[in-house]
């Protein structure tokens, strides 16, 4: 699915757009699925929002912005499930891990048109720190996306910084980081884009009247272990191709 010298651009600048991972049949099945989630969630006392409260747009505006996420939707619907261990991932994966590849979590964002709020330059690391670095992210698009509705910007290299120190863990001070200071990657429907944990990447709002929708498998070598008890789900560790050299018994945690 992807060349040599796709594989070493990834590992030399942090990330990289692999065009039409999915086919349109795929995108559209894992459309409804979202929207599933979000009706079957909003008719209960567990939807939430989650938008940046930052300082760049006056009072009256952040009231406005919307950022859909839910976590785990591979537990919500099997189309995740088979778009997590589709072929083509599967493919692109043991060139960019290793042959041995596991599932963290996955998680599904939503934009809404022209409220769908930034999501100010962070590296996600802080969130599930590893010894070995090699968690990335895949994030699927299931629609068309560009500056104005607000595609993920990513700073080529900075996964060879290392980590870096957030404010309150979650972001970067947005004034030394702007999202202007990373390079947009525009994608159309079925296109993944893969990046390194450490690689310091955000987006812009969605100003357009197009919805901006993804899905995002956070992946990792089955040998990388975690430094920290954070972000556990009960699911973790699932094998995506290979096997666990590291023979033991998972249990749920919560």
């Amino acid at each position: 699915m992807i060349t040599k010298e796709q594989a070493d651009f990834y590992q030399e600048n942090g990330y990289l757009l692999v065009k039409g991972v999915f086919k349109a049949d795929e995108v559209e099945t894992m459309r409804r699925a979202m929207d599933g989630i979000i009706e079957r969630a909003a008719s209960t006392t567990l939807d939430h929002n989650a938008a940046w409260q930052g300082d760049y747009l006056p009072p009256e505006e952040l009231k406005k912005l919307v950022l859909k996420g839910f976590h785990d939707v591979h537990y919500h619907d099997a189309s995740f499930t088979r778009a997590l261990c589709h072929p083509n991932m599967v493919s692109i994966l043991s060139m960019l891990i290793g042959p041995n590849v596991q599932l963290h979590h996955s998680k599904m964002l939503v934009k809404p048109p022209e409220n769908g709020a930034a999501f100010p330059m962070h590296q996600d690391q802080p969130y599930f720190p590893h010894d070995r670095h090699t968690m990335m992210a895949a994030s699927v698009h299931l629609d068309d996306t560009d500056e104005e509705n607000g595609c993920l910007c990513v700073v080529s290299g900075s996964h060879k910084e290392g980590p870096i120190a957030h404010v309150g863990r979650h972001f970067l001070n947005h004034q030394e980081y702007p999202i202007s200071m990373g390079t947009p990657c525009p994608a159309k429907a079925g296109d993944v884009l893969f990046f390194n944990y450490l690689t310091i990447h955000g987006s812009g709002p969605n100003r357009s009247d197009r919805t901006r929708r993804n899905v995002l498998f956070q992946y990792r070598d089955a040998e990388d272990a975690p430094s920290e008890n954070t972000h556990v789900n009960w699911g973790q560790g699932l094998m995506v191709c290979g096997q666990n050299p590291i023979f033991k018994a998972y249990t749920g945690a919560h």
